[in-house]
Order: structure tokens, then sequence, then C-alpha cells
């Protein structure tokens, strides 16, 4: 993957882009005037990260770009600012001051919500298999500015490694994360959502293994929480208990540790 800026160069963003590449092993490329096309092409039709001015945008050969953006994660932070519940925090039996790992982070939505939940006393470690979707979550979080002090302190406590989650999960200790969160990509797509069909370009669509859950049963301290549709068949397969939601599309499985 490469790292480049906006036609512009701007000496800040030039610097900016040239440490991410050299902090995630990637190649920055001078933009030079040249279209994405152009840049692509002459760079073997790479992913492309983008640094603009207040944004960040990741692009590839024949995938929608995709740029940073909290999304919902903003919404449900400010809903449970408000005393609002949210039913993720409340499925995992979430506290302040607890840890979670959040197995599958993808543009780092529920990471915000549990990042802010968990203070500063808490803590939150958000993983990506995905190389070109953690260079971007991992610039995202620390340069994304949201006007909300709050949601950017949220933000930039979160701590983005690039790795799978089997593997990750089976160096931790024993009990040594309070809560492990999944959400895979759902096996049946929620096609509508435009939000989400741009990350499939990028994300890792494998299933949830049986094996990762275990793991994840063996780590945790208080629970193991999964994000499907409602009624998927993924609940029953991996042995978590789905939560009653009315009439939503999608809700959340547990497994409480005793």
């Amino acid at each position: 993957m490469i790292i480049t800026t906006g036609e512009a160069e701007a000496a800040h963003l030039v610097s900016r882009a040239q440490c991410i590449a050299a902090e995630t092993g990637c190649r920055y490329v001078p933009r030079s005037g040249r279209s994405l096309a152009r840049l692509a092409a002459s760079s073997g039709d790479e992913d492309i990260l983008i640094l603009l001015e207040g944004h960040v945008r990741l692009g590839g050969p024949g995938k929608e770009m995709l740029e940073f953006h909290p999304s919902m994660g903003f919404v449900r932070l400010k809903r449970v600012m408000r005393g609002e519940a949210d039913l993720m925090l409340q499925a995992a039996r979430m506290e302040e001051g607890d840890s979670v790992l959040d197995c599958t982070a993808g543009l780092g939505t529920d990471a915000l919500v549990f990042s802010f939940k968990a203070g500063l006393s808490g803590h939150v470690t958000a993983l990506e298999s995905s190389h070109p979707l953690y260079v971007l979550l991992k610039e995202g979080l620390k340069t994304y500015t949201s006007h909300l002090a709050r949601s950017d302190e949220a933000m930039r406590r979160i701590e983005v490694k690039h790795s799978g989650h089997l593997e990750y999960l089976q160096s931790l200790p024993d009990k040594s994360v309070d809560i492990v969160y999944f959400d895979p990509m759902f096996r049946d797509p929620l096609t509508d959502s435009a939000s989400i069909n741009p990350l499939r370009h990028y994300a890792n669509g494998s299933a949830l293994d049986q094996l990762s859950v275990q793991e994840a049963v063996r780590v945790a301290r208080k629970s193991v929480v999964m994000k499907e549709k409602r009624n998927s068949p993924e609940f029953e397969r991996l042995g978590f208990e789905a939560m009653a939601r009315g009439n939503s599309k999608i809700t959340y499985g547990v497994i409480y540790i005793d």
C-alpha cells in the first residue's frame, strides 16, 4: 500500500504521510500533480491512503473510496452522553474502568463507544487484520476532529493493533481482559447499508470460528459479545445467547463468564 497526499501537497501533510509510511511498513509516494488513477497505475495498482486537511481516505483499483468517519459510533456516543441506553454496552455489562478487546475493529465505530464508556481508567484495544483498514483506522483515530472534545478524547485513547484475532487471543493470559467483542462481516449482508458497502472491499470476510470463541471465553473476565443480524444462525452455531431487540435488523449475542 502507498501513502500520499492531496494534490496541494502541503508540507505538514507530506511530513505526516512519510511518518505513517515508516510506522506501518507502507511506501510514501509524492502526488506530483497526478490523478489517483495515474498514481495507482504507476505504482502497481496498489491501495492508496490519501491524507487531506482534516480527512483521511482509502482507495484502490475497482474499489469505492472509503473515508474515515466514526459514523453511527458518534451518534451512539452522544446518546450515551445523554444517559440513554446502548444495547452493546448493556450486553457486555460494561462499567467504567473495564478493559475491552475489540477483535474486529473495522472503522472503530464500536471501539469508540467502548472507549467512551471505559473512561480514563479503562482501556480499549482494537484489532484489525486488514492492513489497509488498520492504517486508515490508526491515522483516522489520531487525527479526526468531531468538534466534540469527549468524543475526540475517546478516539485518541484507543490502541490500534494490526493482528488477526485468533493469534492475538492465543497470546493473552487467562482472564486478562474484561470484555472480548466480535463484529464479523455478516454472513448475510445488509446490502442497504451505504456506510458498510465500501468497507467490504477491504475487510476480512471470514466467518468467526469456534476456536476464536473458545479463546475469547478463556481470556475474558466478564463477557464475550458478538454482533450479528437478528435471527442469525451464527449465534447458535458459536454458542451465543442472542438478546431480544424488537424489530431491529441487528442484535448482540453474549456469553457471560461465571
